[in-house]
């Protein structure tokens, strides 16, 4: 099946059992803002709590805060946001979308690498075992054909996003690649304008009185105006870090991709202050402890890989992304960067106050320089159920579709069903639920044949289902299935929590990072 219609069939199977809605649907829909429903707001919670413990549980020296939405003004002017938070847009004349030059640009590399690797496959496929990957993409006239026009467009956008961005030469490159307007299929293509991506609003109880503000396009300077209120409340030394999630907020122009890229999103942040001279040591350190909590998941190392930035933002000097395979190619899901001191020292410029760290073992007042780790939770909670979502043909001929969740993750840990609505199973079916409950969310299920019952468990991604039957009544064991592979074994009553909690804890994925 085309990775096309996977992905609108996962589309399809979030709304159908209710892990991601539409906003406002009944309004028909607002752009690139969803709402998280009953079991997707389970998963959702779940991955944050699965990166709140691995930062504030594992590191003795990393501490949480909540920071508020609201900021003064001066803040974004100090991080360079209000001049330098823009988008490279383009207009297609016939169609009248509107599209960002960069990633029009991206998305013509990434055909060059999609022509690469049909050629790979193919030769992979006519060769078998014989096939030497590394000789054929040296010596094909192909390969080395797209690989030379791919090296020679991914320089020129290089060079061009270097310069400020040159937003003359981003044009330039769409018209010389011929890239078309996926909506007209023309080329009539307007200037490239720089669009400012943050929202701004009025605080203020008359007009005259009233400030203008923003909603924060990033959680990240709501932790460097405190961190000096954190250091000393909490005596911390450096290396010390602060971990925070919370909503931010952009002008995405260009919103796709589902929740990929949305307007109102959610962010995981923690930034790591260290003394200057060891940031590129502990930027190291970092990318291998982050990836190591990715793959602590299960999906398989082959869905992820490191993209180093050739173009560094202003403030770092170094950074890399944690890209994954998402249905639509490899894609960011968290930024890992050195932002040196940049900061830190703008606040300290523009709000006039000294907030430099004093270091009682050298006895010398510096300016930290930080490590930040920044994880999408939306774009997470997408990668995860990318990775989950399987149709299995099963000995029979049919299908099931199953999310094949990490156990932790799931929204729902164990369905408990009786086999039938009568007979005093029911309320067995409940008397269990009710001595689980604490440990673990656990579902009562009783419409429907067990079969229908099983393959709706397996829809949510549910690990385990228990089967109370009359049998039970007599010897006080249940028949306990396995989402993944199905199996089913007697187990008694007594021995379900011992069985299952471990399993399917937080803690089981935490014990994987030590």
């Amino acid at each position: 099946m085309a990775q096309e219609d996977v992905f609108k069939k996962l589309v399809s199977h979030c709304k159908e059992y209710g892990f991601v809605f539409p906003s406002s649907e009944i309004y028909d829909g607002l752009g690139a803002v969803y709402d998280y429903g009953q079991m997707g707001v389970e998963l959702k919670n779940n991955i944050k709590q699965y990166w709140w413990q691995s930062m504030v549980l594992l590191h003795e020296n990393i501490v949480g805060i909540d920071s508020a939405i609201f900021m003064h003004p001066t803040i974004w002017k100090a991080s360079g946001h209000v001049d330098a938070f823009n988008d490279p847009l383009i207009d297609n004349r016939d169609s009248k979308k509107r599209y960002r030059a960069d990633v029009l640009i991206e998305d013509q590399i990434a055909k060059y690498d999609e022509k690469i690797e049909k050629e790979v496959a193919k030769a992979r496929k006519r060769f078998g075992e014989a096939f030497d990957e590394a000789q054929f993409r040296t010596t094909n006239a192909r390969v080395l054909e797209q690989q030379q026009k791919r090296d020679a467009l991914h320089q020129r956008y290089s060079d061009a996003m270097n310069a400020g961005p040159d937003l003359s030469e981003l044009r330039q490159i769409i018209l010389d690649e011929e890239i078309v307007c996926p909506i007209s299929g023309t080329r009539n293509w307007t200037e490239v304008r720089q669009f400012n991506l943050m929202f701004s609003t009025e605080m203020g109880s008359t007009a005259d009185g009233s400030m203008k503000i923003y909603l924060r396009p990033e959680t990240a300077q709501g932790i460097f105006v405190n961190y000096l209120n954190v250091q000393k409340t909490g005596r911390m030394k450096v290396p010390f870090g602060i971990a925070q999630i919370g909503k931010a907020f952009r002008n995405e122009i260009v919103a796709r991709q589902f929740i990929f890229r949305m307007r109102e999103f959610e962010q995981m942040e923690m930034q790591f202050f260290v003394k200057p001279g060891t940031e590129l040591e502990w930027f190291k350190q970092w990318k291998e402890t982050r990836l190591k909590w990715h793959k602590a998941l299960g999906f398989g190392d082959d869905h992820y890989r490191y993209h180093d930035h050739e173009k560094l933002a202003h403030y770092a000097n170094a950074a890399t992304d944690i890209e994954f395979l998402m249905p639509f190619g490899f894609k960011e899901v968290e930024g890992i960067h050195s932002r040196t001191n940049f900061d830190l020292s703008q606040h300290e410029k523009f709000s006039g106050k000294n907030i430099k760290y004093f270091d009682p073992e050298t006895n010398e007042s510096y300016t930290p320089y930080v490590i930040e780790t920044s994880i999408g939770v939306d774009r997470m909670f997408l990668s995860v159920m990318s990775a989950s979502y399987q149709e299995e043909k099963l000995e029979n001929g049919e299908t099931r579709v199953v999310l094949k969740l990490p156990a932790a993750l799931a929204p729902v840990k164990l369905a408990v069903m009786p086999l039938v609505k009568k007979d005093g199973l029911p309320e067995k079916a409940r008397e269990i639920i009710d001595s689980l409950k604490f440990h673990f969310h656990c579902q009562y299920d009783e419409k429907d044949s067990i079969g229908k019952r099983y393959r709706r468990q397996d829809a949510i991604g549910t690990p385990y289902c228990v089967t109370v039957d009359h049998q039970t009544l007599e010897d006080n064991c249940v028949t306990l299935r396995n989402r993944d592979t199905m199996e089913q074994e007697r187990v008694p009553i007594s021995s379900l929590d011992s069985i299952i909690a471990d399993r399917v804890s937080i803690t089981s994925l935490l014990k994987k990072l030590q």
